[in-house]
């Protein structure tokens, strides 16, 4: 199971569009509402969230966190986001981050020594990482992204490491988006 985590103030593409592409690909993602079952978006849009974090009853085979502000910030202060990343690295699953969000990752220790990107002026938010120019970037478990532009190639990295390169390829094309990069 993938959560997608949500908290008022998240980022909207950084959410939808990779949620989208992974559930086209067959992943079975369901949305967290941290700060409450419905949850508004940096830019007022209202989402429904599948669940609350007291309903996740399935561990996670990765937990995607979007940015946006204050979204990211939201997350970051959660125990619930806490305990839910906490099992993740316990179990040996994967992260995903976005934008602003890949600090709750570099907050908790988990860049150490990993390559990662974000949003332009939270770098000195990445503790322990190797900043790279790259817009998506794999590092072992964890993946991280630039920001909102890079939401399309997130999620088809995130579709990849799930799912494989076929797969990817298949939604990409269906989907009318650039060919996947071999």
């Amino acid at each position: 199971m993938v959560y997608l985590l949500l908290a008022d103030g998240f980022e909207e593409t950084e959410a939808l569009l990779p949620l989208d592409i992974l559930r086209r690909g067959g992943v079975e993602v369901r949305t967290v509402g941290i700060t409450g079952k419905t949850v508004t978006g940096s830019h007022g849009i209202p989402v429904v969230a599948d669940l609350l974090p007291a309903g996740i009853t399935a561990p996670a085979d990765m937990v995607i966190l979007p940015g946006g502000m204050p979204g990211a910030t939201n997350l970051d202060a959660s125990d619930e986001v806490d305990k839910l990343l906490s099992a993740t690295v316990r179990d040996g699953k994967r992260l995903a981050a976005i934008c602003a969000a890949p600090m709750i990752l570099g907050h908790r220790g988990l860049l150490n020594g990993r390559r990662a990107v974000c949003y332009p002026g939270f770098e000195k938010e990445l503790m322990g990482a190797t900043l790279v120019s790259e817009r998506v970037v794999t590092d072992g478990n964890i993946t991280t992204a630039v920001g909102m532009g890079a939401a399309a190639e997130f999620g088809f990295a995130l579709l990849t490491l799930l799912k494989g390169r076929e797969t990817a390829e298949r939604v990409g094309n269906a989907a009318q988006f650039a060919p996947i990069k071999k």
